[in-house]
């Protein structure tokens, strides 16, 4: 049986309230939360704990999908990685650089797109925006 979970976007206006709305969604009686990671968001979305434990299938619904596109949307991502490059010894500079030229050239993903991308390599999982 598919379950469906709402992520109510009129609480998204950045990275943090992402993830603050992600874990009051998916991590229902878990006693830690993830933190603002795209790696981490991938891991939760295979199940195993929260509201995905196990692979069964899932209906995400989306609201005010349009407005969280814009809020995790170009000057989110600049901002993010800008973090990123400010700590090379935490992360791979080289990386950070290309995808920020790319965010800058008009031809790279923001972190709205990166995380629909992670989303969608779900097959259990459907997207609703609305």
């Amino acid at each position: 049986m598919t379950q469906a979970l709402t992520l109510d976007g009129t609480r998204i206006r950045d990275i943090p309230s992402f993830y603050d709305e992600i874990n009051r969604i998916f991590m229902v009686g878990v006693g830690w939360t993830l933190g603002p990671s795209l790696d981490a968001l991938d891991d939760m979305l295979y199940g195993g704990y929260g509201a995905l434990d196990g692979d069964a299938p899932a209906t995400l619904v989306w609201t005010e999908f349009e407005a969280n596109r814009e809020a995790l949307g170009i000057e989110t991502t600049r901002q993010y990685l800008l973090g990123k490059l400010a700590q090379p010894e935490r992360f791979n500079s080289a990386h950070f650089q290309r995808a920020l030229d790319a965010l800058e050239a008009g031809t790279g993903q923001t972190y709205f797109d990166i995380v629909l991308e992670i989303i969608g390599a779900h097959p259990n999982i459907t997207l609703l925006p609305r």
